[in-house]
C-alpha cells in the first residue's frame, strides 16, 4: 500500500506527498499533462524539443544540471504522446534546492535565441541518428502512419520530419511553453524522507507566485474503428527483414487494459511464452520477436515485431505468427500458464515500489488518470483477469481488419 496525502495550490498545481522513511533520499517528479499528441502536424516535435529546452537555463539558473549536481542529486526526464516528465533525486537535506530550480523553470525559461538554435540543433541531430541513420530506426514513422489516421497519434514523439523542429521560431516556443508548462497543467509528486507540512510550506514558498495558465480544452478527433487491413512495404538499408503487426486496443483507462496486457504476455514475456517458445526456440522461424502495448492514454496499439531467421521468408513467418493468434483465440490458455504471468506482474510491481523514484513517477501519472490510488490497485486488477477473458480479447483485437502491416525489408530485396 502506497500512501500519499494531496493538496492543490491556489494556481492549479496539484502537489502528491509520499512519505519513506527508509531512505535519506527525496525523489522530486514533475508531470506536465503535455505530449506529442498536443502538437500541430504542421509543428512537431515540440514536446521532445522542450524536453531539451527545460534544461538550457531559466531566468535566475544557468545551468540546471550543474547545479542539482552539486547538491548530490541527479535529474532526467522523458517525453511521450501524451506527457512530458521531469524527475530529481537528491538527498533530503537539499530537497529546497530542486524546488528553486523547478519552480524557476516553470515561473520562466531562459528565451535566448542561441541556446534555442543549440537545442533545435541538438534535437535535429538525434533525429537524424536515432531515426534516419539507424537501421529500423523509422519503424514507428511509418507504422504509426499507417495504423492512424485521424488522431495525432499518427506522429512519433521525436516528430514527422526534423524540418518542423528547424523552422521553429521563438515565438513557437513562448507560445507552446506558456499553452502547456503552467503549473495548473501540471502534477508534482515529492516522495521520500519528507513530512507533508514541509512540503506544503515549501510549495507555497516557491511555487504558489507563479501565474495559473490559460489551459485550452483538448480537443482531439477520435480515431475511427479500422474496417480493413492496412498494408504497407518499406525498403531500406537494413540487415535483415522485419515485420511489424498493429492492432488496435483501448486506452489506458480501459476497462479492458489489464487483460490485453496479460494477453501481450501470453504472446511475449520471457522463454516459456507463446511466440518466443513455439516460433523462436522451437520452430526457429525467427531470429527476434516481442510483443508489447503503447500504454496510451487514448487507445493505442498491440505491437508484435519479429525478424525472420536466415532463409524463412516473411510471408511463412507472418503465416506462423497467424496460425499462434488463431491458436489463442480458439481455446482458452490454461490457468497455470495465467497465474504464472500474474506472478510475473506481481513481482515486478512489488520491486518498482522499492524505489522512491518509481513511486513518485507512477503516482504523478495515475493521478493524471484521474485518481493517484489507482496505483494501489493494479494488482488487484491483474489478478482478477481470467483465461475466458483473454480469449475473448484475442477474439476481438487479433483479425485482419484490426492489423496494420508494416513489411521492412531489406533494400537489396526484391518483393515477390
Amino acid at each position: 500500500m502506497i500512501n500519499f496525502d494531496r493538496f492543490v495550490l491556489e494556481n492549479g498545481l496539484k502537489v502528491l506527498v509520499h512519505q519513506d522513511k527508509s531512505t535519506p533520499m527525496v525523489a522530486v517528479n514533475i508531470l506536465y499533462d503535455v505530449g506529442a499528441r498536443d502538437e500541430s502536424p504542421e509543428k512537431t516535435g515540440f514536446a521532445h524539443l522542450f524536453e531539451h529546452l527545460m534544461f538550457s537555463g531559466s531566468e535566475n539558473v544557468a545551468n540546471f544540471d550543474d547545479v542539482i549536481q552539486m547538491a548530490g542529486g541527479d535529474s532526467n526526464a522523458f517525453t511521450n504522446s501524451d506527457i512530458t516528465n521531469f524527475y530529481d533525486l537528491v538527498p533530503a537535506e537539499n530537497l529546497e534546492t530542486v524546488f528553486w530550480l523547478e519552480s524557476d523553470r516553470m515561473l520562466s525559461l531562459n528565451f535566448d535565441e542561441k541556446l534555442l538554435d543549440v537545442q533545435r540543433k541538438v534535437v535535429v541531430e538525434e533525429f537524424k541518428e536515432n531515426c534516419l541513420n539507424t537501421p529500423y530506426g523509422d519503424v514507428w514513422h511509418h507504422l504509426s502512419d499507417l495504423a492512424f489516421k485521424v488522431h495525432p497519434y499518427r506522429w512519433p514523439t521525436i516528430g514527422i520530419v526534423p524540418k518542423h523542429i528547424e523552422d521553429a521560431t521563438m515565438e513557437d516556443v513562448k507560445d507552446f511553453y506558456y499553452k502547456h508548462y503552467r503549473p495548473n497543467n501540471a502534477i508534482m509528486v515529492v516522495a521520500g524522507n519528507v513530512e507533508t507540512e514541509q512540503i506544503k510550506t515549501l510549495c507555497n514558498k516557491w511555487f504558489a507566485n507563479i501565474p495559473a495558465g490559460k489551459i485550452q480544452e483538448r480537443k482531439i478527433t477520435p480515431e475511427p474503428i479500422q474496417q480493413q487491413l492496412q498494408e504497407r512495404i518499406q525498403h531500406s538499408n537494413v540487415p535483415v527483414d522485419a515485420l511489424y503487426l498493429a492492432f488496435h486496443i483501448g486506452s489506458r483507462n480501459s476497462p479492458d487494459h489489464h487483460a490485453t496486457d496479460l494477453l501481450s504476455d501470453v504472446l511475449s514475456n520471457g522463454p516459456s511464452s507463446r511466440l518466443y517458445r513455439r516460433l523462436l526456440k522451437q520452430q526457429k522461424l525467427f531470429s527476434s520477436i516481442d510483443a508489447y502495448i503503447s500504454g496510451n492514454i487514448d487507445p493505442g496499439l498491440l505491437v508484435i515485431e519479429a525478424r525472420p531467421s536466415e532463409g524463412i521468408s516473411l510471408a511463412a513467418g507472418e503465416a506462423a505468427i497467424w496460425k499462434e493468434l488463431e491458436s489463442i483465440k480458439s481455446e482458452p490458455i490454461p490457468e497455470e500458464e495465467l497465474v504464472k504471468l500474474k506472478n510475473k506482474i506481481e513481482t515486478t510491481l512489488v520491486f518498482t515500489e522499492t524505489s522512491v523514484l518509481n513511486k513518485s513517477i507512477n503516482l504523478a501519472f495515475f493521478e493524471l488518470l484521474g485518481d493517484a490510488n489507482m496505483i494501489n490497485q493494479e494488482a488487484q486488477l491483474y489478478n482478477e483477469v481470467t483465461t475466458a477473458k483473454i480469449q475473448e480479447l484475442a477474439q476481438k483485437i487479433f483479425v485482419k481488419e484490426n492489423c496494420s502491416t508494416l513489411r521492412y525489408k531489406a533494400a537489396k530485396q526484391v518483393e515477390v
